[in-house]
């Protein structure tokens, strides 16, 4: 499959396109200024989308298109993870994770922009934004942050560029971007979905997850990517009577006599305290019985953050180190973006890349903060399942979207936004967590979502899906 690098164009080959609705795949054209927001940063050629979609016509199934964030390994494009840094860098084969694409009737037609290194580079980073890639937008909204790091998975779904896509997150990369840009996205428990030939942050929580335009699609598509790797440890977890299709069984009817924690407003906000209301309404129409909970505090932050500088540098020098890139370690690549400063380092520094070097030989402190992490997060989690005896917590994703500040950052810009949101504790524990669209604050996207423990993927797939089908954001 050939590929088409486009860093800074708006050329993407779209296929029968509907920017407001399911993408169909009856004809195929070439749409320039189609893909306004950015959210491509390579595509397929036009003969080899045609060749993938009468193989898969062949098979007797309906094509559908998909896109790929571009920090997992798809044979034919370069993966970059949105850095110039690894612009050559082309695996020789594709990640695990792809092998069952085709038989579900998907075919690639290109890699998203993400967040540089799936934002851990720098604590000052503007998601959305890579040097190879340029800046996502977010459809909503003028000058609005996609949020990250799998924005272009989920601004080519919202924009309607295709129907579904894959991201991946290690806290809140698929759930941000999911929730402020209106789509549904499927975080599931660390081991369901292979890491092989993904480029890691953390072995202890790295995900990838399918996005999409509804529950159903998404559910679908996660189907087609789960399953044992014996690449991957983690995956050797998965249940053995655990049933991997996880679009079946959806019905209106899946959260009738359900046990719902909803999670209290953080604050006083009244637009906070407004979808709060929504959201307990519609559950209970639905038929579940709702506990509130309180928020908690004491969020471990300082030891999740060392446990992820440690895992990054072990796991990046690793798939460096196996991949036909120039570069073959974290060192290499911090020198290159200060060779090439003007461009890589052209709005945000690499401070979290140095503080990831310098955790050579503190795998005991690492080790602590590690067990810290865990016990914690599951601990909490638990607590709120059992003791209230919840089929799920559910809960605000994130506050709508800030705008795009290159002085500021993230973290500046959101200081001027409406803030508030859950799934920390998810992504530490390794837990499945989906969102889905809730409603809208100031004419932008707010989604809702749901948690339960290790292996509950498909019991909070079927409650969202009820959600959502009772919903009208």
């Amino acid at each position: 499959m050939t590929k088409q690098l486009l860093p800074t164009s708006f050329f993407v080959v779209l296929f029968g396109i509907n920017l407001w609705g399911s993408p169909t795949n009856n004809d195929i054209e070439i749409f320039f200024d189609k893909d306004q927001h950015n959210a491509f940063i390579s595509v397929v050629s036009k003969g080899d989308a045609n060749k993938e979609i009468k193989n898969i016509e062949a098979m007797s199934l309906v094509p559908i298109a998909l896109g790929v964030k571009d920090n997992i390994d798809v044979e034919g494009f370069p993966t970059t993870a949105g850095s110039l840094a690894l612009q050559n860098n082309r695996p020789i084969k594709s990640a695990h994770l792809t092998k069952r694409l085709r038989s579900g009737g998907y075919y690639i037609v290109g890699k998203t922009n993400l967040s540089e290194w799936a934002n851990f580079r720098s604590t000052h980073s503007v998601s959305g934004w890579s040097s190879l890639g340029g800046q996502t937008v977010n459809p909503y909204g003028v000058n609005r942050n996609p949020c990250g790091s799998s924005s272009g998975s989920a601004v080519a779904v919202a924009a309607g560029l295709v129907g579904v896509a894959i991201g991946t997150e290690t806290n809140g990369s698929i759930s941000c971007p999911a929730s402020v840009n209106g789509v549904v996205g499927i975080k599931p428990t660390v081991g369901l979905v292979s890491r092989s030939g993904i480029i890691p942050i953390s072995h202890s929580q790295d995900t990838a997850g399918p996005m999409g335009t509804n529950v159903k699609d998404a559910a679908r598509l996660l189907s087609y990517m789960a399953g044992f790797d014996p690449g991957d440890p983690a995956t050797a977890k998965i249940p053995k009577n655990m049933r991997l299709n996880f679009s079946t069984n959806l019905s209106k009817t899946n959260l009738k006599g359900k046990t719902i924690g909803l999670m209290s407003a953080s604050s006083n906000e009244p637009e906070e305290n407004r979808l709060i209301i929504k959201a307990k309404t519609i559950l209970i129409a639905a038929g579940a019985r709702v506990i509130m909970l309180a928020a908690k505090q004491d969020y471990p932050g300082e030891e999740e953050y060392f446990v992820l500088l440690y895992e990054f540098r072990e796991g990046i020098n690793k798939y460096l180190s196996t991949h036909p890139n120039q570069l073959k370690n974290l060192k290499e690549l911090i020198d290159f973006n200060i060779k090439n400063k003007k461009t890589v380092l052209a709005h945000f520094d690499q401070d979290i890349f140095l503080l990831s070097e310098q955790t050579k030989g503190q795998k005991e402190k690492y080790l602590d903060a590690l067990k810290i992490t865990k016990a914690v997060s599951t601990e909490h989690l638990d607590n709120l399942l059992n003791t209230n005896e919840l089929d799920a917590i559910v809960g605000l994703t994130m506050g709508p979207a800030w705008e795009i500040d290159y002085e500021g950052g993230d973290q500046a810009a959101a200081k001027n936004q409406l803030s508030w949101g859950m799934g920390g504790y998810a992504a530490m524990a390794g837990y499945p967590h989906i969102t889905i669209p809730l409603g809208f604050v100031q004419g932008l996207p707010v989604g809702l979502s749901f948690i339960s423990t290790a292996w509950q993927d498909k019991k909070i797939i079927e409650m969202a899906y009820a959600f959502e089908q009772a919903n009208n954001p």
